[in-house]
């Protein structure tokens, strides 16, 4: 077990800054629509005051066989054949303060065994109002309950700022092409310290990075950025907070999204060792901006690149995930789908050939949205409402997972 020390977009899970262009989106009452006519909408569960919302994430352990996360229930449901069954495979005590909660899951099946790998705002009471940490635990699914947990990691969930909300935490949990888990958490209540890129701020503490680490909690050979915990876990760093990555399905690399404050969301592709620059910059860096001198490097380990997409007025970006299937269209295959917090809109985007940057057209050639006009290009469906996760099945189509625990299949 690794033990970490335990020293907005404004807020996805609770209020929500936004520019006026822009609301935090419901589900339109017809249901949302794309934009390929090709393609329809297929509606897998339609929550009917069932689960408790909002609902954070979602993975399959079968076709037609669900496993969703309640944030503030802090319950882990099972869905099967649409229907949602009788139990919880889980419930445990999480903070419900802002981004706390039941946030991240991910599943791996070795043999005949089932583990599910959950993150978490663990809380010290049933109030949700007393954070221990935010925690990854290793779980067995045995007789449709998640037993003999195991403690991965325990990262920091309180803001050490008088006055700061206990938000950016973060949570979504990935398998990589390498088999080890990757965990992404936010900069947790304002942090400002070396990996958020102040030189002179407090040590390392587990925040403002994607974390890399084996299935049982070790680390990953030789750390990217150095060897003490928790370094040594970083894949990345300098994240202002994320909803979303995943994993290219042919280059194998990593892609994410971050949230701005106010403007500025991103889009960006992450190598080891990568430094997304938060908290010195958002967005595509000034002119006169030398990463070397301005940014945390770790001795050089750790390198600056700008954002492949940006959205001036924020969307409040959450998941990322290539569909790696030609089920929808072989124009599809491979490609990048985006949710939002407040269009409503689920976005696609086609790399390019090297399929290290994003193909882009007319007004997005300079790889920044203006508006909200400027985005019509990238536009594949609207009126999901707030989608806060995208899953491909085991029949290779595309899963969306609302606030409200809707799920939809695009077929």
């Amino acid at each position: 077990m690794i033990f970490l020390i335990v020293v907005t977009i404004s807020n996805f899970y609770s209020s929500q800054t936004v520019n006026s262009a822009y609301v935090k989106a419901k589900p339109i009452s017809g249901g949302p629509t794309l934009n390929d006519p090709n393609l329809k909408i297929e509606l897998v569960f339609k929550n009917k005051s069932e689960l408790d919302s909002p609902t954070t994430s979602m993975a399959f352990l079968g076709t037609n066989d669900i496993l969703v996360l309640e944030k503030n229930k802090g319950a882990v449901e099972r869905i099967t054949n649409g229907q949602l069954q009788k139990n919880p495979l889980l419930q445990v005590k999480v903070g419900q303060q802002v981004e706390w909660g039941m946030l991240g899951i991910a599943v791996s099946k070795s043999g005949t065994n089932t583990y599910v790998y959950l993150y978490y705002t663990e809380a010290g009471n049933s109030k949700g109002q007393v954070a221990l940490g935010n925690r990854l635990y290793k779980y067995q699914l045995i007789n449709d309950r998640l037993v003999n947990p195991l403690l991965l990691l325990d990262l920091p969930a309180t803001s050490l700022l008088k006055g700061q909300e206990n938000n950016h935490d973060g949570g979504k949990v990935v398998i990589g092409p390498d088999h080890n888990l990757y965990v992404v958490i936010g900069d947790v209540g304002g942090r400002n310290g070396l990996v958020q890129n102040n030189p002179k701020g407090s040590t390392v503490d587990g925040t403002s990075g994607i974390l890399r680490l084996t299935q049982d909690g070790q680390p990953v050979g030789k750390g990217i950025l150095g060897d003490p915990i928790p370094l040594n876990l970083y894949y990345a760093y300098g994240i202002r907070n994320s909803f979303g990555f995943d994993f290219d399905p042919v280059t194998g690399n990593l892609w994410d999204t971050e949230n701005g404050a106010i403007d500025k969301d991103e889009i960006n592709l992450v190598k080891p060792g990568f430094n997304s620059g938060w908290g010195q910059v958002m967005g595509f860096a000034p002119k006169k901006f030398n990463p070397e001198n301005d940014l945390v490097t770790f001795d050089g380990k750790g390198k600056y690149s700008d954002p492949q997409f940006v959205w001036k007025q924020t969307v409040g970006p959450t998941d990322l995930r290539f569909l790696n299937s030609n089920k929808l269209g072989p124009q599809y295959e491979n490609t990048i789908f985006v949710g939002a917090v407040n269009s409503g809109n689920l976005y696609n985007f086609k790399l390019n050939t090297e399929r290290t940057g994003l193909a882009l057209q007319g007004a997005l050639t300079d790889h920044i949205a203006d508006t909200p006009a400027e985005e019509q290009g990238i536009i594949f469906g609207q009126g999901f409402g707030v989608v806060t996760d995208i899953e491909v099945g085991p029949d290779g189509y595309l899963y969306i997972l609302g606030f409200d625990g809707t799920i939809y299949r695009i077929i």
